[in-house]
């Protein structure tokens, strides 16, 4: 994985089929996320019982699908209910390091500060 900030993830707002591979994942970011999949950003995914993930990604040269099963414990849950909007969640890069971790937080509270816009890294500037 990419350890950069300039990176985005954004994550499915609702459970998916694990059975879908690239085709069915790059529909669902296109369609269901209004999102491009080929634009370098991670898309990541969770099954119904939250025991399976997968990040879709394009490195360049072609679509990367990564994928991991937890032998204990849930992903968090990244939807408020089975029935929710499939709207996409933002997250950091150390955000969806921790949640493939298996940490509970991700998606409950902010765990990374935002990041610096140019206006912000200006104003920095101007004030040395």
């Amino acid at each position: 994985m990419f350890a950069t900030r300039a990176v985005r993830v954004f994550a499915y707002g609702s459970p998916v089929d694990m059975r879908k591979g690239f085709e069915g994942l790059s529909a669902l970011v296109r369609l269901g996320m209004s999102q491009d999949p080929l634009s370098g950003d991670l898309y990541l995914f969770v099954n119904r019982h939250r025991k399976r993930a997968k990040v879709l990604l394009w490195d360049g040269t072609g679509l990367c699908l990564y994928a991991k099963r937890l032998e204990r414990g849930c992903f968090a849950a990244l939807w408020k209910s089975a029935g929710g909007s499939a709207s996409a969640l933002s997250l950091t890069i150390t955000e969806l390091q921790l949640f493939l971790e298996g940490s509970a937080l991700v998606g409950k509270m902010p765990l990374s500060p935002p990041p610096l816009s140019r206006k912000d890294l200006a104003i920095a500037v101007s004030t040395l």
